[in-house]
């Protein structure tokens, strides 16, 4: 008996769909790669190019882009080794000196050699330090002026430090320099406290999570974060703080040359977050010492004299003051928002409002159960406060409410969560998009995406190379900066490419029955519908006869903007779809894609 084809449209829910099997999200669109949906089609992303093509030391966990007074546009980023500020050409490296020393012959030399040998007392300096000299007498052949050197450790009285020209000759102690300390570098990854003082102790045999006297503890309840920024703009200026360290200002006039950022010298001595108020313009400190006792309160709000930074002392005649939170152990973040600033604890948020003196500042709980994941987990979007959590993502906009996230569990069941402190989210507000850049299970550093549509409402995820990521409100696009360290420009307008090579993009959909699923179909022709800018893109289809059966792949079939229809031969009751595109300068965004189909008995 002959049987006449039905064509039948491949329309897939927007977004992607795996709170559940594969086979009970039929109809959903399920697994991809670097892929949005705009308008509920999907399309692949655009590319990124590098913005400067020499890489920077460390990997950045903050990045602030803005424009001057003179509408000259900058950037400024932060990694666990430097400050940059990027110039319009180059990252210039404007790290704070936190000392400086003489050195007075205390250097040796050797013929045809790079690294220098310093003598210097109790120089406090670690391996991995940098420091930079001010001054120096041109010895061996070397002027050591403006040089910026990476210091290794060999006691407590002596370093090297390798500088760019070989010596001369063979000098023993000889030399003049004025020295410049640059803030000591801190940690590329969060690290469990261990030894002798961490963990639970037990005067008798060692056991399974304690420690028996002599023995060092194997594992802790104590982790050293990996080093985080603050960055935000003073005027036209920055004010900045490394988390747990001083405040820093960079005088964006005076750093035409460039200089270096400077302490500010009455800041308090701990910040785990900086913030400046809107309109009213204090400098806020999240996570501080305590005013008159200088004891550290992780849950500490502390803030300076209105525009006066260099003030922190309340008093009647001073709008400076401070205020404790109680609904958590730490403060991880603070977020401008509509007529507030969001403070997130570890585990509820705040709102912090300027109501003027007496008290200057009110403060109200907002929720509880909805901490903030890390430093950089939440931003305002329109007024409305986004936010990841430990295990959900939250949204305030007059109330807390939990996010509809439809690949929830498989975000969050990839995450390492001992480097959840580097989850860093942003803003794309040309698609209307919050995404939060995560390490994987498998990596120490960010390499993967999860992105929320807010006008759409649909969710994706993908891999990445992004630490960080700034909206394109200075720029003309994103900017971000990479997990090999280097600054790039993000989806330039019409560049589909990774940095001049091929960029892959896939889209997969879930598992979906052939008609009804009871009998067997037979697939022969798609008929595509696309819009391809340049080059091929790739449709494959898998089918199978029975749920426990293995899947026939029939393709991947090459489709370009001419292409009509395509024959294929593909028989089952249960089948999939995939689309993707591996070269670069490739546009493409899926319509109406058809597929004919007819019975094909009962097998």
């Amino acid at each position: 008996m002959a049987y006449d084809s039905v064509t039948a449209r491949l329309d897939f829910k927007p977004g992607f769909h795996r709170e559940s099997t594969r086979y009970a999200e039929e109809g959903s669109w399920y697994d991809g790669n670097r892929v949005r949906f705009r308008e509920g089609r999907p399309e692949n992303l655009r590319g990124y190019n590098k913005r400067v093509n020499t890489p920077f030391n460390g990997i950045a966990r903050d990045l602030l882009t803005w424009a001057d007074n003179d509408t000259t546009k900058h950037i400024m980023f932060g990694t666990e080794q430097k400050v940059y500020s990027y110039d319009g050409d180059n990252n210039i490296d404007v790290t704070p000196l936190v000392s400086t020393v003489q050195l007075t012959s205390v250097m040796d030399y050797v013929a045809g050699a790079v690294t220098i040998a310093v003598s210097s007392n109790n120089h406090n300096l670690n391996t991995g330090d940098w420091i930079t000299f001010i001054s120096s007498t041109v010895t061996a052949g070397i002027t050591l002026k403006d040089q910026v050197c990476l210091v290794s450790v060999v006691g407590v009285n002596n370093y090297e430090f390798v500088n760019s020209t070989q010596a001369t000759g063979n000098f023993t102690h000889i030399g003049n320099a004025e020295v410049g300390y640059l803030l000591p570098t801190g940690n590329v990854n969060a690290i469990q406290g261990l030894g002798y003082g961490a963990g639970v102790y037990n005067a008798g045999a060692s056991t399974t999570g304690m420690r028996a006297w002599n023995q060092a503890a194997t594992t802790s309840n104590i982790t050293f974060p990996a080093t985080n920024w603050s960055f935000d703009t003073w005027g036209e200026d920055v004010v900045m703080a490394r988390r747990g360290g001083r405040i820093f200002y960079y005088d964006t006039d005076a750093s035409v040359t460039p200089e270096r950022a400077y302490l500010v010298t009455a800041s308090p001595s701990v910040n785990n977050v900086i913030l400046v108020s809107p309109n009213d313009r204090h400098l806020i400190s999240f996570g501080s010492n305590e005013y008159g006792t200088g004891i550290y309160n992780p849950l500490l709000v502390r803030w300076s004299d209105q525009e006066n930074f260099n003030n922190w002392t309340p008093a009647i005649t001073t709008t400076a003051g401070e205020t404790v939170l109680t609904d958590g152990s730490q403060i991880i973040g603070a977020v401008r928002s509509r007529n507030l600033i969001g403070v997130f604890t570890d585990n509820a948020l705040y709102g912090m409002q300027f109501t003027g003196p007496p008290f200057i500042f009110n403060f109200r709980q907002l929720g509880t159960a909805c901490g903030l994941v890390s430093q950089h987990g939440a931003v305002n979007v329109d007024g409305r406060m986004v936010w990841m959590g430990e295990n959900n993502f939250f949204i305030f906009d007059g109330q807390i409410r939990n996010l509809d996230c439809t690949v929830r569990r498989y975000i969050y069941d990839d995450i390492n969560t001992s480097q959840q402190s580097k989850i860093f989210s942003g803003i794309n507000s040309e698609f209307k998009e919050v995404v939060w850049l995560y390490p994987s299970s498998n990596s120490e550093e960010p390499n993967r995406y999860v992105m929320w549509n807010y006008g759409d409402n649909t969710w994706v995820y993908g891999e990445s190379l992004w630490t960080t990521f700034d909206d394109r409100v200075v720029y003309d696009n994103t900017i971000t900066t990479s997990n090999d360290s280097y600054l790039y420009n993000n989806e330039p307008d019409d560049y589909y490419s990774a940095d001049g090579q091929p960029i892959t993009a896939y889209l997969e959909s879930a598992d979906f029955d052939i008609k009804d699923g009871h009998d067997l179909m037979f697939v022969d022709r798609m008929i595509p519908d696309f819009d391809i800018n340049d080059g091929n893109i790739q449709f494959s289809i898998k089918t199978k006869q029975f749920p426990a059966g293995d899947f026939v792949e029939k393709g991947p079939f090459n489709i370009n903007s001419g292409t009509q229809q395509i024959h294929l031969r593909a028989r089952g009751r249960q089948a999939r779809v995939k689309v993707s595109s591996h070269t670069d300068n490739t546009y493409w965004r899926y319509g109406a894609v058809r597929l004919d189909i007819k019975p094909d008995g009962q097998q």
